[in-house]
């Protein structure tokens, strides 16, 4: 067994890591830049060495830092973790060199995996079925443009050395294929330093469909079942579950085994993921799932997969890269109940899932259920890195149950002042079509008005907020636990709710059942923490309005960031809706655009040119 372990990664996953290293007594060094300095896989780890600059680009993506840090600290092999690194196969090819164990798959399996395009003939050549499309090395417009008439709108973009929802575009229609591919090509060259992509077929009613596959050295492959990740927006997954909702044996069966075929076609060692995507609009059936990529690394979403399976994937990852044999055959797996996972994230779903930044003031995780994360109360959430905060994961004998234990997570779980999708999460949770199992990778995109409502508060749980407020004596504890009110209301009060009056009839301690949790966070403030959603309540103060709001044509930028592109120039007439400028901000682009019809009158972006939160970019004058 590996005896100390590098790990080249950061946040959350580096945690993760470390967890089961320390449970198999092997030692572990941790990297850092200077945005994680004080982080907590830092102090988590055996040994930590500095590597660079707080851009990822100076850093966790320097190679040659990373395996001068593993020398230096004596360390005896390296995991990637996911991302960053993790499908670099130079990168995992000068880590064999420099005579360290590369806790991965083989170079040439992640080379021969890693462009979307040549896995597809592969897998073609192997008998794994695959979506229709275009995988031409011809990458001209006209001829891209051509093929995409010829395949039939809708049709998707994609990226092919792309990953995580970066560097694809779905297309309804031919006059928007060139503004797309145009987007898709720079967020692609951006994100991975390759602007090629490929076409395919949209498919209707899609569902995301993954197989855990797990290799040796010795030959054996074998499959962890598979998890159902339809829950994405923009093409970026937000709960995950295993096993499938609607998964028959028969279908199982095929794509399992079509999973593990794609996984000897690459001679595979280690963990990695065969992605799916099914047309479910009768249902999932065999014939109706096809091959879309591999990832040659461990997934975000693996802890679904081990509650069901009650195996530790980093463990089989660190006792393959030593040699051993797979700990379990196939004959020796099954499936167990039924989990999930939902992603927090840093952002702000009611300004259109906006990243959100600053130090986490309040960090207020369930304590019931399974969290992974690489963040605690007073940390920081940095513009450098993927905002996400953890993984609450749930388990339950049947999917009702995971269901419904999630939700009672998340109903618990406080964070302030960064915005964070919880409420998102909670309501999507208790979506009727979700919870029927009825889910397809639209899901999201169709309700997201609904999904993004915050709650309607109830004057028992306002009226506690008050009382709270006023420190009088009451049957509980303000930081944790729910309490009991009953009675007739009383005379109407007012509270600032997020910066918003809110009336209401208090009542008296005796009437009506109150389950926000509260957190004082000064002395003339609470943290209301209310199915999903933690609102700052104050003493009555007057309504605010929201930060960057363009009602007055004044277009402020939503977060600090780098413009990439700016579309309109000073005296320009502009419709409402027209994009004026995209902003490149943790790790995705965001566009402005013009709030109403009118004039250009102040131009203060410049492509290329690094903002902060709330600086002018663009000022409207409105048509008269």
């Amino acid at each position: 067994m590996i005896s100390s372990l590098l790990i080249a990664n950061r946040g959350e996953i580096a945690c993760r890591i470390i967890r089961t290293a320390r449970r198999l007594g092997i030692r572990t060094v941790a990297v850092y830049s200077d945005a994680d300095a004080k982080a907590l896989h830092v102090r988590e780890a055996d040994e930590a060495v500095h590597i660079g600059p707080s851009p990822a680009a100076d850093s966790y993506l320097v190679g040659e830092k990373i395996i001068a840090a593993a020398k230096e600290s004596g360390a005896e092999a390296i995991h990637p973790g996911y991302g960053f690194l993790s499908e670099n196969a130079d990168f995992a090819q000068a880590v064999i060199d420099a005579d360290l164990i590369w806790v991965g798959p083989k170079p040439e399996s992640i080379r021969a995996m890693g462009l979307k395009d040549a896995a597809k003939k592969l897998m073609d050549d192997a008998g794994v079925p695959t979506t229709p499309g275009y995988l031409g090395e011809d990458q001209s417009e006209k001829r891209l443009a051509k093929e995409a008439d010829a395949i039939g709108y809708p049709v998707l973009i994609k990226a092919v050395a792309g990953g995580g929802g970066k560097g694809m575009r779905k297309v309804d229609d031919a006059k928007d294929f060139v503004d797309a591919l145009t987007s898709c090509r720079r967020e692609a060259t951006a994100a991975f330093g390759n602007d090629h992509v490929l076409l395919e077929k949209w498919i209707e009613s899609p569902r995301h469909i993954e197989v855990q596959i797990f290799g040796d050295s010795h030959g054996n492959v074998v499959h962890l079942f598979e998890r159902d990740c339809s829950l994405q927006r923009r093409h970026q997954k937000v709960i995950e579950e295993a096993p499938a909702p609607g998964m028959d044996e028969e279908t199982r069966e095929a794509v399992c085994g079509a999973a593990v075929r794609a996984a000897q076609a690459v001679d595979y060692e280690g963990a990695g993921t065969i992605e799916f995507i099914a047309d479910g609009s009768e249902g999932l059936k065999a014939d109706r799932i096809w091959f879309m990529e591999m990832n040659t690394r461990l997934q975000v979403e693996h802890p679904v997969t081990e509650e069901i399976t009650g195996q530790d994937l980093v463990e089989w990852q660190l006792r393959v890269a030593s040699g051993e044999t797979l700990p379990k055959m196939q004959d020796e797996l099954s499936i167990n109940g039924w989990a999930m996972e939902a992603r927090l994230y840093a952002e702000d779903p009611a300004r259109g899932f906006l990243p959100s930044i600053g130090t986490l003031d309040v960090l207020m995780l369930p304590e019931s259920e399974r969290v992974d994360t690489g963040v605690e109360e007073g940390g920081e959430v940095s513009p450098f890195y993927d905002p996400m905060i953890a993984k609450v994961i749930s388990f339950g004998g049947q999917r009702g149950e995971a269901i419904e234990y999630l939700r009672l997570e998340l109903s618990t779980l406080g964070v302030w002042p960064v915005k964070t999708n919880a409420r998102f999460l909670y309501n999507l949770l208790g979506d009727e079509d979700f919870r029927s199992g009825n889910v397809d990778t639209g899901l999201i995109e169709r309700k997201v008005e609904v999904l993004v409502s915050g709650p309607s508060l109830p004057a028992a749980e306002l009226s506690a907020a008050l009382e709270v407020l006023g420190g009088g004596s009451l049957p509980w504890q303000p930081e944790l636990e729910g309490f009991r009110l009953n009675a007739p209301a009383n005379p109407e009060r007012w509270l600032g709710v997020d910066g918003r009056r809110a009336s209401f009839s208090a009542c008296s301690p005796s009437g009506g059942y109150v389950s926000s949790y509260f957190r004082r966070v000064s002395a003339d403030a609470v943290l209301m923490i209310y199915e999903g959603a933690s609102l700052l309540i104050e003493r009555d103060r007057a309504e605010g309005s929201a930060t960057g709001a363009a009602s007055d044509g004044a277009i402020l930028s939503p977060m600090p960031g780098k413009i990439i592109a700016v579309e309109v120039a000073a005296g320009d007439d502009v419709s409402k809706g027209d994009k004026l400028v995209t902003l490149e901000a943790m790790k995705m682009e965001h566009s402005l655009v013009a709030p109403f019809d009118g004039t250009v009158a102040e131009l203060n972006a410049q492509q290329g040119g690094q903002v902060s939160e709330g600086t002018l970019l663009v000022q409207i004058e409105a048509a008269e």
